[in-house]
């Protein structure tokens, strides 16, 4: 088994974080490589490591959140927080007495921000921090540069390199990998999908119960499975309610939960009063397509013949890309999609700075003006503010549509295929 430790370009922010916060919180979904980091990061400046995955700790704190704060070291790498919700109280009064920057690493496999009591308890005493699993340009140890290029494409979008490999169905292969340490170090597809599995059950028969009270855990598998089908499609409460005998309210509940453990995303439309009939629906995205295409039970075979839902997959891993890169940025980006009821749309928009930027992404190795619909259309409406238009496709070459509109290789993004 592959036993590397991928080198996280997040370090470096959680390293700033260190040096002026209290608290520092890495949160995502589990098995993503949040323990590593913290216990990388912590080895190398002493801290102590406790996890709440050891029953006996979690016994202790339950107990006692106050004395159990009060007998921790300096500076203590907490892990997976969200199981012991009682601490929050007694670490902001701790903070509060000794405001040193740094004493708390904490690490948590469920979205603190959509838990109300525990996000606002450590406010203005806490950085989070999002780890998402592993990039292309992580596992290629390689920073990537194309955010940057797409805010700045006046000029037009220089990679130095004139020509790109076409990727085939290398593509349907990266996309069925994912990004979890653990699944990538497996180099039999079968043995990914036996990881995969094992995984949704752990997250279902341990995390879901940390944090709500569910009836009816095993609608949950199914329900997210019906979610991987539809991902990079708009949200649809009723489509996902229709499999099951329970109610769209609780079917809504239920993908909050799945949202909260950090499965599933939405991704919010994008507004213009310069715009009408717009759609006001937010798209669903699983959050790896390595788990999307086990719960589809789908090899990379499959998928690579299977045009519509490689293209659906596709855009789900671009995206899903494209947010692990905002991650490192130093300013904050904003993602949104754009769509009419004529049906024009723009898959992904990315917001920098009040500058616009358009992504369109598809499987096909050519392109053509049809295919610049929708970014045209995002351009006219953001006037000044649209920073570029971009189309992935399985291509060799970087190519001009007209001012600011460019056709991009999707092997841009995976660095590793360049070398």
């Amino acid at each position: 088994m592959n036993n590397t430790r991928y080198h996280r370009f997040t370090e470096h922010t959680l390293l700033e974080a260190l040096q002026d916060t209290p608290v520092v919180l890495i949160h995502g979904a589990r098995q993503c490589g949040k323990t590593t980091l913290a216990q990388a990061i912590g080895n190398e400046l002493g801290y102590h490591y406790i996890s709440f995955d050891d029953n006996n700790q979690l016994q202790a704190a339950k107990a006692d959140p106050i004395g159990f704060v009060e007998g921790l070291p300096e500076l203590t790498i907490l892990d997976e927080i969200q199981r012991t919700p009682e601490l929050f109280t007694a670490l902001k009064a701790s903070v509060d007495q000794h405001r040193k920057p740094g004493r708390f690493i904490l690490t948590g496999s469920a979205n603190v921000l959509l838990l109300p009591q525990l996000a606002d308890s450590l406010a203005g005493r806490m950085e989070i921090i999002h780890l998402r699993p592993l990039a292309q340009s992580e596992i290629a140890g390689q920073k990537p540069t194309f955010l940057q290029q797409l805010f700045s494409a006046d000029t037009g979008l220089n990679f130095n390199k004139n020509k790109y490999p076409r990727l085939g169905e290398a593509i349907a292969e990266l996309i069925g990998a994912g990004g979890y340490p653990a699944a990538i170090a497996r180099s039999k597809a079968k043995r990914r999908n036996a990881w995969y599995r094992d995984y949704i059950t752990t997250i279902i028969q341990r995390d879901v119960q940390d944090i709500a009270s569910i009836r009816n855990l095993d609608i949950l598998p199914k329900l997210l499975a019906l979610a991987a089908s539809q991902t990079a499609r708009l949200f649809n409460a009723a489509d996902l309610a229709a499999p099951f005998s329970i109610s769209r309210p609780t079917i809504r509940e239920y993908l909050a939960l799945l949202e909260k453990i950090f499965l599933i995303e939405q991704l919010q439309p994008w507004h213009s009063n310069r715009l009408s009939r717009l759609i006001k629906t937010p798209k669903m995205h699983l959050s790896d397509t390595g788990l999307a295409c086990s719960l589809l039970g789908i090899s990379s075979q499959s998928l690579w013949k299977d045009k519509t839902l490689l293209g659906q997959l596709l855009e789900t891993y671009i995206y899903q890309e494209l947010r692990k890169h905002a991650d490192w940025e130093d300013e904050d980006l904003k993602f949104y999609h754009f769509r009419n009821k004529d049906k024009v749309e723009v898959d992904i928009i990315i917001e920098k700075n009040r500058q616009l930027a358009g992504i369109e992404i598809k499987a096909a190795a050519t392109v053509t003006l049809q295919d610049f619909k929708g970014l045209t259309k995002l351009k006219e409406a953001s006037g000044e503010k649209f920073a570029a238009g971009v189309v992935f496709y399985d291509g060799e070459r970087i190519l001009s549509f007209g001012e600011k509109l460019f056709a991009v290789p999707i092997s841009v993004l995976t660095p590793a295929m360049l070398k």
